[in-house]
């Protein structure tokens, strides 16, 4: 259960019209054929029990953030589990207030985690009266945490978590879905849907292994979890299957809470909160955003890569530059579905500015198309400060068009993603897989993650397979066919493609992206890009040149029609030291002349300029403005972006 800072907490969010019509009359069909509400969410809180609806949304007006979610969660008390009736009075209530406002507005659940509230002086709570729905270790011991387990989890409260296997509990656990959905809410946020696996104590105990969850698994694979499994070994076939199984069973969960939702509500919206990203923890919790993003409409990622605390404030330069592989991972999974951020920038660190703070986590997720949400400290309710607030979120209303509009790939260099081999061999897959991501930030090429969903469809002219040890016959198939089409397979690390020699095929056994990942995790300003030059060579050229410091991310993609280059600048940013970046000076783009048009640049929190263009031999070179935080820079050109690009609406407008 996410920790709040408020018992009852409203967090309020900026998004778009709807599309639709809401069966409340008072919902305004303002840009009928505008795009999701969700793609263009900015997001604040504010504590319920200290203010009325109607004030909450007067600021959130005054503060440039729209919608409003509604944490009264019926699902993760166990109060309002036995009886919701006044909390779905309230959501309805709420609903109604945000619609003839003009707002929108989504209510927090709990995935799992059921909290009875002074359990040490009732007879009632959910472990007392149904100790089978929860969720176990191997030797029996059940799920069940008090005071100081959590911070979010008082004294003398009761803190359990459920398998999703328990049949009376989902049972329940739907029918309060449905009639939240009836109440007219916009959305249902579930906070961590999880297998118990992250509390002290618990972290290697590859749970549940409760008798309804040791069953279903029985049921679909014949084993028996408990005796014929090697725990922890991923070389063991069964191990592998009770991986599987964890995984599948809440991606199913996710998608039937939408299911049961959509039902009495076609227009609602699921969003799962997760903490995992495309790391090994996924695999130990079950919550895998690559194979949930298909069964909802949007997730919130808790993902605060980096040491110690995760704050904005203490990140390195290395920090920041992995937390953009896995927002660029998340973009890819997402598939056009919005990826929200639910991170924090600062909790009292004496030394770094909070504002400087805010901003350098609002503009990291801004250049990767991610949606930004500020909290303070590790609350969701509340900002660190409010004035910087307001003016990050003004400043992202101007300019969602060009942050949230869809990015198409142009002439992309692919790097392939592969969920089984995330799964099983996670450490060196991932060491490969972002360690190639920064270098290709880091030279500034344009890339694009590709997975087995999208690999059918992917038609830049190399593809990177970093160490990827497991592939499909349907993944072997596609593979087969994009050599065909003369394109050529970069191959790192081990081969499991057994496709041969082939003047198509490069291998690099002594990976790169494993090489290059030992110096980024030393000493990150002395990591060399160039160190790779013989594996950069084989990648061919990038139709759009940058000229630009390694300590600054690029992507490069197409947004309405017109070549789009995202740069964040990292250079100087010193974790509880200094969140002031070195500015950069003189960066050059360069594109074919074909290309060439109208250029402009809009650097963070500032103006959209002109930018002029010097003729060279067969194209044309920008010279931009200084850098500090980040900037986009694009051009208008009369030719079509390259191929991929699709054309999109114009460059026009806000949602308000």
């Amino acid at each position: 259960m996410k920790p709040r800072s408020l018992t009852a907490v409203i967090a309020v969010l900026f998004a778009a019209p709807l599309t639709f019509a809401q069966a409340d009359s008072h919902v305004p069909d303002v840009h009928a054929n505008a795009p999701d509400w969700v793609n263009y969410v900015r997001i604040g809180a504010w504590g319920l029990d200290r203010t009325d609806a109607d004030t909450i949304v007067t600021k959130a007006t005054r503060d440039d953030v729209f919608g409003i979610e509604v944490d009264n969660d019926i699902e993760g008390r166990y109060e309002s589990f036995i009886n919701p009736q006044e909390k779905l009075n309230a959501i309805r209530s709420v609903a109604e207030k945000a619609h003839r406002a003009g707002n929108r507005a989504f209510v927090y659940v709990a995935g799992t985690e059921c909290i009875t509230a002074h359990a040490d002086k009732t007879p009632h709570t959910l472990a007392k009266e149904h100790p089978d729905w929860l969720q176990r270790d191997i030797n029996g011991k059940p799920a069940i945490f008090g005071g100081g387990s959590a911070f979010w989890i008082e004294p003398g409260d009761e803190d359990v978590w459920v398998t999703p296997y328990a049949t009376e509990w989902r049972k329940i656990y739907m029918q309060h879905i449905r009639e939240i959905a009836a109440t007219g809410i916009d959305g249902i946020y579930v906070d961590i849907p999880y297998w118990m696996t992250h509390f002290e104590g618990w972290e290697n105990t590859w749970a549940s292994f409760d008798d309804y969850t040791v069953a279903a698994f029985k049921q679909q694979t014949g084993l028996d979890a408990k005796k014929d499994l090697k725990l922890g070994d991923f070389s063991d076939p069964n191990f592998r299957k009770w991986v599987d199984f964890r995984m599948d069973t809440f991606t199913k969960f996710m998608q039937e809470i939408d299911q049961n939702a959509k039902s009495v509500n076609p227009q609602i919206k699921t969003i799962p909160e997760i903490y995992p990203g495309i790391e090994e923890e996924a695999v130990r919790v079950g919550a895998d955003v690559y194979s949930l993003y298909p069964v909802v409409d949007a997730i919130t990622h808790e993902y605060e890569f980096g040491e110690g605390d995760h704050m904005a404030s203490s990140r390195m330069p290395f920090d920041w530059f992995a937390y953009r592989a896995g927002m660029e991972s998340f973009r890819a999974f997402a598939q056009g579905k919005p990826t929200w951020i639910l991170n924090y920038s600062w909790d009292g660190d004496e030394k770094v500015d909070k504002k400087e703070s805010m901003e350098n986590l609002a503009m990291s997720q801004v250049m990767a198309g991610a949606n930004f949400w500020d909290a303070p400290g590790h609350s969701m309710a509340g900002s660190n400060d409010e004035a910087t607030r307001q003016k990050l979120f003004s400043w992202i209303h101007a300019h969602e068009q060009t942050f949230y509009a869809p990015r198409l790939p142009m002439h992309p260099v692919g790097v392939y993603f592969s969920p089984q081999t995330r799964n099983y061999y996670a450490k060196d897959f991932i060491k490969s897989y972002r360690g190639i991501l920064i270098l290709l930030m880091q030279k500034h090429l344009e890339f694009q993650v590709v997975t087995p969903r999208t690999l059918a469809a992917f038609h830049g002219p190399a593809l990177i397979l970093p160490d990827v040890r497991i592939f499909s016959d349907e993944e072997k198939s596609q593979l087969k066919t994009y050599l065909a089409n003369g394109n050529k397979l970069i191959v790192t690390g081990n081969d499991a493609t057994k496709f041969g020699a082939s003047s198509n095929i490069v291998h690099f056994p002594n990976d790169p992206g494993k090489a290059y990942s030992t110096p980024l995790e030393g000493d990150f300003a002395k990591a060399n890009p160039d160190s790779q030059r013989d594996f950069l060579a084989v990648l061919g050229e990038n139709p759009i040149g940058v000229e630009a410091s390694s300590q600054i991310a690029t992507s490069i993609a197409s947004v309405n029609g017109m070549p789009h280059v995202f740069l964040a600048n990292f250079a100087g940013l010193q974790g509880h030291v200094n969140p002031i970046q070195t500015v950069q000076k003189g960066v050059r783009i360069i594109v074919p002349g074909q290309l060439a048009g109208n250029a402009y640049f809009l650097p963070f929190l500032g103006d959209v300029k002109p930018v002029s263009g010097a003729t060279l031999a067969g194209g044309t070179v920008y010279v931009l403005p200084e850098i500090s935080k980040g900037a986009v820079f694009w051009i208008e050109s009369a030719a079509p972006a390259p191929s991929g690009a699709a054309s999109a609406p114009a460059r026009a407008g806000g949602h308000k």
